[in-house]
């Protein structure tokens, strides 16, 4: 996906050399549109395309559920424009001017992984949350958190419906040095409840007697049996 022919040719030539068969789409439009509609193994992906730009490309793809690897090209080698391509779904970010032979073995490396599902927001039920823009909703109820209460409920989301003791959660959220006898882990866990559960009249976060901690899959109305 690249508007500049040059490039474009440049890159089929060596991809084709290397021998895959390649489509070329000129826009975003056209990006989208090709990536929804045909399996491809791999997205080359540059950032500035006309109409929609390579991150938006990519953030369409995703939201459709397109999990095609995407490597994302571009002439900005900024940190910022590598930070909003890689938090809106792309496996991979090389800057231009590259040599075909790393990008050949990045492309190489993003096939052997396959198009594994990677959404860029967690959600278990009505619950979710984005991590690039550090924000957490309960359906459509932002919701304030500290960053620990954020990075709990991160690791809860990350692991839906698995007991997390309370040491995998220490490990996880706060260091391997901290006290392990401390109840921090059960104080936050309360904190967490107080504020995505309780306020809507639900119980998704549960304490497992003698094991630790789980998220449910499924809220459920507080005091249901």
């Amino acid at each position: 996906m690249e508007d500049e022919l040059r490039m474009a040719a440049l890159l089929t030539r060596g991809l084709q050399e290397d021998g895959y068969v390649v489509d070329i789409a000129a826009t975003g439009t056209d990006a989208v549109w090709q990536a929804g509609e045909f399996d491809y193994d791999i997205v080359v992906l540059d950032l500035m395309l006309p109409g929609l730009d390579g991150v938006e490309v990519c953030r369409q793809l995703r939201k459709i559920g397109r999990w095609v690897p995407v490597l994302m090209l571009s002439a900005r080698d900024g940190v910022d424009d590598r930070v909003r391509g890689l938090d809106a779904g792309a496996d991979d970010y090389l800057a231009k001017p590259f040599s075909f032979a790393e990008l050949s073995a990045r492309v190489r490396a993003l096939i052997r992984r396959g198009a594994i599902e990677r959404p860029t927001e967690l959600q278990v039920a009505d619950l979710r949350l984005d991590p690039a823009t550090r924000q957490a909703w309960r359906a459509d109820t932002e919701l304030d958190l500290s960053a620990k209460e954020f990075a709990l409920l991160e690791l809860f989301l990350r692991h839906p419906g698995e007991v997390l003791t309370r040491t995998r959660i220490l490990e996880h959220v706060w260091d391997f040095a901290y006290d392990g006898v401390s109840n921090v882990v059960d104080q936050y866990v309360l904190y967490l409840r107080r504020k995505v559960d309780r306020p809507f009249g639900v119980e998704q976060l549960e304490t497992v007697r003698g094991a630790g901690y789980r998220l449910r899959v499924e809220s459920t109305v507080a005091g249901a049996t």
